[in-house]
């Protein structure tokens, strides 16, 4: 933010004292002088600590940068890297539990929170290929007894919804949810009901958990039993990611990364949080998905024209960035477990992200 500021001033400043300009001297000081302490009044709202993280020198390896993330207020960091060609390599650094001093490990479950929505995407891409669902297809087609409840329901399709271009409130936005969350799919539906659409459907974009809760339901309704399991066989089995899974009654809680968020008191790794896997899993399942691996014939296409292929993740306690880079073969992805209210470390997760590709861009050029 600082250096954006800087750098429009910088702007400003030149088109001011270009003398073909029309405005008259005295217009032009006053202006640089009002550009001035506003840039001057602007910098004291910066984070500086974001700043410092940007333009620090680059560090030579990938490791060297997550030491420094962990310097910069991170409680634990795990960083997989998976250039074509190569074995993946595993980068660590602070706690995997912080109260038992049991550092960071490659092998932990963590949880992935909204990059699940990729594997709702191929699963409904997987569907439509086989015509058991169709795009088109209204909201209100699926769910009769949502419209009059959701605004626009027989205007909005699933397409829509699997963009998040259908207008549908995000009940992660009520008041108070990430305080008291509901404890069912049904409550959770609640929140959303009975609210003024966003948009009108496919007039803009708004991204909204709402959608893809009702995109695991009708996969639930189209398939007769629980998308978790039409993942599991339809994804997870055909890839060989076990260590991949949709809850914590699925696996050993000593095996799963604590998650801390800042002003709450206790580790957050007993929340029931949704999905959960090791980092080699999400990366090899973002392999298969960038490389067309986990698609049958006709799906690619369908999936391409309907969602993005990387995606991040954000609940109490938990950061992940997962993307396929193609420039340099490589996928990358960045798990850590250390989250706060107005979203810093989420903004400095993005810094720490960026430069470690850079740092593998930069060998791979080198």
């Amino acid at each position: 933010m600082a250096l954006l500021l800087f750098t429009r001033y910088e702007q400003l400043k030149k088109w001011f004292e270009n003398p073909r300009d029309s405005m008259t001297k005295k217009t032009r000081r006053t202006l640089k002088i009002v550009m001035l302490i506003g840039t001057i009044i602007s910098l004291f709202f910066v984070p500086w600590f974001l700043v410092k993280a940007w333009i620090l020198p680059l560090p030579d390896t990938v490791q060297e940068q997550v030491n420094e993330a962990i310097g910069n207020g991170f409680d634990g960091i795990i960083v997989y890297v998976d250039e074509a060609g190569k074995s993946p390599t595993f980068y660590t650094g602070g706690w995997k539990d912080r109260k038992n001093k049991i550092p960071a490990d490659p092998q932990a479950l963590f949880k992935i929170a909204s990059i699940s929505k990729l594997y709702l995407a191929v699963a409904i891409t997987k569907l439509v290929n086989d015509k058991r669902l169709s795009l088109d297809k209204t909201l209100a087609d699926y769910f009769p007894e949502l419209e009059g409840r959701i605004e626009n329901a027989e205007k909005i399709t699933l397409r829509m919804m699997v963009q998040h271009r259908s207008g549908i409130p995000n009940y992660s936005d009520h008041n108070g949810y990430w305080e008291n969350p509901p404890e069912s799919r049904e409550e959770t539906l609640e929140l959303a009901l009975d609210l003024p659409a966003d948009f009108e459907p496919n007039k803009d974009y708004g991204y909204s958990n709402t959608n893809y809760l009702l995109i695991g339901e009708l996969i639930d309704k189209v398939v007769g039993y629980s998308n978790q399991q039409y993942i599991k066989e339809k994804i997870l089995i055909p890839l060989g990611l076990n260590n991949t899974f949709f809850s914590l009654s699925e696996v050993n809680i000593d095996d799963v990364m604590s998650g801390y968020h800042r002003g709450h008191p206790y580790d957050l790794k007993t929340e029931e949080q949704g999905m959960l896997a090791t980092v080699e899993d999400v990366g090899k399942f973002l392999r298969a998905l960038n490389d067309g691996s986990v698609f049958n014939e006709g799906e690619q296409e369908i999936y391409s024209s309907i969602y993005v292929f990387k995606h991040s993740g954000w609940v109490p306690g938990y950061q992940s960035f997962a993307e396929y880079h193609k420039d340099i073969d490589t996928v990358v992805i960045l798990f850590n477990n250390t989250t706060d209210p107005k979203l810093s470390m989420w903004y400095l997760a993005e810094v720490e992200y960026s430069r470690i590709v850079k740092i593998i861009r930069n060998k791979k050029s080198s």
